[in-house]
């Protein structure tokens, strides 16, 4: 276990981490190094596979303070703490210790309890998967087919890992229980206890001939396609859950769900905040010194707009209702805000730079509020001086 890393360190965290903190960084963790966004990259795998571990650990509330306290040793049955409770290191020709004092503390130090729980219905693992959608499909909705991994029932044996035409047997060990009742003495005292039945493992059930399709598991993995509706309003990195979508559960247990996190793809033209998109729309000298009709580039395409008179560059206009519909609710949606950019002309000709002169010698200082008071402002701090 020498050449683990710090759990802690893994998620860039400090010691003493709330459990906030500590799903803050996993999943900015998971998703910077996640295979989807690192295609082929090996070490990106590794460190994936790292999180994941460390994660796994911290986030349980109970393995965490086995981890605080014993480190890595904790979870290293070849360490002198055993399962975890260093201090019972020296009773390791008696078995596991958990199982020892299993009854008397009930079931504090594990036991039987987990031969038991490998016969209870246990939910299935839930299942990743990713789609990249259009600006515009994120703002009216789209359909979209997602393929993905899932661990299903054998189709052959209907998951009972049995060959057709067979069935499991019950273990003649511990009688389908799982576990068995273990007598074990400390100090010339006996103590009684259940432990996971080694000859099936905890299942209660002996497969003689199990099933070609499945090696006797019970379970394949599949590639399934589904076509999924993603609702008007959806932004960047949302997720979506499909109940009963991921691997199926064991034991009658439910079915885990599909998590679909939405990859949105920027706009040429719109930038998104929230449920209001903005973008900016060119206009002439002429258009903002006399104030005329525009066209303004909308979602639903292009609406006329009036730009008033002595419109200044950077202006901003809202055009209400056009922006991002509210999802699960279309009736409802966030603004359109453009800012207006004065684009000064180029490549004058002669006969138009004289226009241009004759214009601004028309106008004079009265015509331009800014610089005026600019000048003024400058005239009035020499004369303080004074």
């Amino acid at each position: 276990m020498a050449d683990k890393r710090d759990y802690y360190e893994v998620l860039g965290l400090s010691k003493g981490a709330s459990e906030a903190e500590i799903k803050k960084a996993y999943r900015s963790m998971a998703k910077k190094y996640h295979p989807d966004m690192n295609p082929g990259d090996k070490e990106a795998e590794a460190k994936f596979k790292e999180v994941n571990e460390a994660y796994a650990v911290l986030s349980d509330a109970d393995k965490k303070a086995q981890y605080d306290q014993f480190g890595h040793a904790a979870f290293d049955q070849t360490a002198g703490g055993g399962a975890g409770y260093g201090g019972f290191g020296g009773f390791s020709d008696f078995g596991d210790i958990g199982d020892i004092f299993g009854n008397i503390f009930g079931g504090a130090f594990g036991g039987g309890s987990s031969a038991r729980r490998q016969n209870a219905p246990m939910r299935g693992e839930d299942v990743g998967a990713r789609v990249t959608i259009s600006f515009e499909e994120a703002a009216f909705g789209a359909k979209k087919d997602v393929s993905y991994n899932r661990v299903q029932k054998c189709p052959d044996c209907s998951g009972s890992g049995a060959a057709k035409g067979t069935s499991p047997e019950t273990c003649s060990a511990c009688g389908g229980q799982g576990q068995r009742r273990v007598t074990q003495r400390l100090g010339g005292m006996a103590f009684q206890t259940t432990a996971t039945c080694d000859k099936c493992r905890g299942t209660g059930k002996i497969i003689k001939n199990p099933c070609t399709n499945c090696r006797g598991t019970g379970y394949i993995k599949v590639t399934k396609k589904l076509s999924v509706n993603i609702p008007a309003g959806i932004d960047d990195g949302e997720r979506i859950a499909l109940r009963g979508q991921g691997c199926d559960g064991r034991n009658g247990g439910p079915a885990g769900d599909l998590i679909i996190t939405v990859n949105v793809k920027r706009h040429n033209i719109f930038e998104r905040d929230g449920y209001n998109i903005y973008c900016d729309v060119p206009i002439t000298v002429a258009e903002a010194t006399l104030g005329a009709e525009i066209d303004v580039p909308t979602l639903e395409g292009n609406q006329k707009f009036t730009v008033p008179e002595g419109t200044q560059p950077g202006t901003q206009f809202t055009l209400k209702q056009k922006g991002i519909p509210y999802v699960n609710n279309a009736n409802r949606k966030g603004d359109l805000i453009f800012t207006v950019n004065v684009e000064i002309p180029k490549g004058l000709s002669e006969k138009q730079k004289e226009h241009m002169r004759a214009f601004a010698d028309a106008c004079g200082d009265s015509n331009y509020s800014k610089k005026s008071g600019f000048f003024k402002r400058i005239f009035d701090k020499d004369k303080d001086k004074k």
